[in-house]
């Protein structure tokens, strides 16, 4: 097997399995609000920590991923994501709160060592496609989330959900094993405890953020993974919520809502990767996106459902999922080949941050205007608002 194929595989694996545990915590949202004692909308506000754990790992786990290399890095990452699941669905909120944190540190892992491997290993020719071949995995994490966590959390509870997660997760820590050896090569020595001090140390985030200005491209393509970001934290964050509580869905159909999401995702990520390496412009090619994205999610919120069945809300979803939160891996590859040499996944890093910090954002405002309007609809149109706008700034960007 080609050394990219090996590269591609063990990071898939570990993205794939990190998306269906991040993922199932806003499916099992319903039930965990409600044996936690807390209002529905509340589910926003652990997205937004689970976002801020990722934050955490991007502005300052360089020096981690220099100290063990890339694959044990996923390791320990895969590790923490499913330590964090388990005490976010024990079910009592303040081990949530807490497991919220730990799980996003451990995903947080996932870009800048996934891009770093990648980059070093992807032929040219192929590289949109392979980063988003990789990122593929997030979505096919959450459409197995929405068909295997909901019906069995609905069924069997909470328990059962955590201890189904948990053994996959370390299925998936054992099944890139065999890979550390040959992609671990490039591992860095130093001090035994200089990355734990870096984890909180304010400099190091610093350092990293300056790096987006070695490019003039990469502040306005970080802008508009911002705005993509909030998009996507949004929707998969309140959709299952939104149609359980605001159109009468079970949490079974919103399970189902979830899957029609993310597989149009899935699918997008991988064809749309396919389209950006053909057609060579890859920030032309997210503008776009962007503009599509925001006109369905306006199209989506507004659409009210005859049935849980009806074909057009479904039809929205999946527009939805196919243009708005599909475009990591474009995004990732772009950031990467603009990157200086030797920094990339310093840089990867950086704008991975701004990213989260819309994903933090978006779930605090959207519970918060929710919560002030009563209006989940008007508050997807107001999240569509400034991806419609970087998209228009962005079309006229040379990269």
């Amino acid at each position: 097997m080609p050394v990219w194929a090996t590269a591609l595989a063990a990071t898939f694996v570990i993205q794939t399995v990190g998306a269906f545990l991040l993922f199932s915590v806003p499916v099992i949202g319903p039930l965990l609000t409600a044996k936690a004692g807390v209002s529905a909308e509340t589910i926003g506000y652990l997205s937004s920590l689970i976002s801020g754990g990722v934050c955490w790992f991007l502005a300052s786990g360089g020096p981690m991923l220099a100290r063990f290399g890339a694959i044990r890095l996923l390791q320990i990452g895969m590790a923490m994501t499913a330590l964090g699941f388990a005490g976010i669905g024990f079910g009592w909120w303040p081990l949530a709160v807490v497991g919220a944190v730990v799980l996003g540190f451990g995903y947080g892992t996932n870009s800048p060592a996934g891009s770093q491997t990648l980059s070093r290993t992807a032929p040219p020719a192929h590289r949109v496609l392979i980063f988003s071949l990789k990122q593929a995995g997030v979505p096919l994490g959450a459409t197995l989330s929405g068909l295997i966590i909901a019906p069995l959390a609905d069924r069997l509870g909470l328990e059962a959900a955590v201890a189904l997660a948990v053994g996959i997760s370390l299925l998936a820590i054992l099944a890139v094993q065999p890979s550390r050896r040959l992609l671990d090569e490039d591992r860095v020595a130093t001090g035994r405890l200089d990355w734990m001090r870096a984890l909180v140390s304010w400099r190091i985030a610093l350092n990293a953020v300056a790096l987006l200005r070695d490019h003039p491209a990469l502040p306005m393509l970080t802008g508009l993974g911002v705005a993509f970001a909030l998009v996507q934290a949004c929707l998969t964050a309140f959709l299952v919520t939104y149609v359980v509580t605001q159109h009468g869905f079970t949490l079974v159909e919103g399970g189902l809502v979830a899957a029609v999401l993310q597989g149009s995702n899935l699918v997008a990520r991988i064809s749309l990767g396919w389209v950006a390496d053909r057609t060579g412009n890859s920030m032309r090619h997210l503008s776009v996106q962007a503009l599509v994205a925001a006109a369905a999610l306006v199209a989506l919120a507004l659409y009210v459902p005859d049935s849980a069945g009806d074909p057009v809300l479904y039809a929205l979803v999946a527009l939805a999922g196919f243009t708005g939160i599909s475009w990591n891996g474009i995004h990732l590859a772009e950031v990467a080949r603009l990157a200086p040499q030797g920094r990339i996944s310093d840089v990867t890093s950086a704008a991975a941050l701004f990213g989260f910090f819309g994903s933090v954002a978006g779930p605090l405002a959207f519970a918060f205007l929710v919560a002030l309007t009563g209006s989940y609809a008007l508050v997807y149109c107001l999240a569509a608002a400034p991806l419609a706008l970087m998209g228009l700034l962005c079309l006229r960007v040379k990269s």
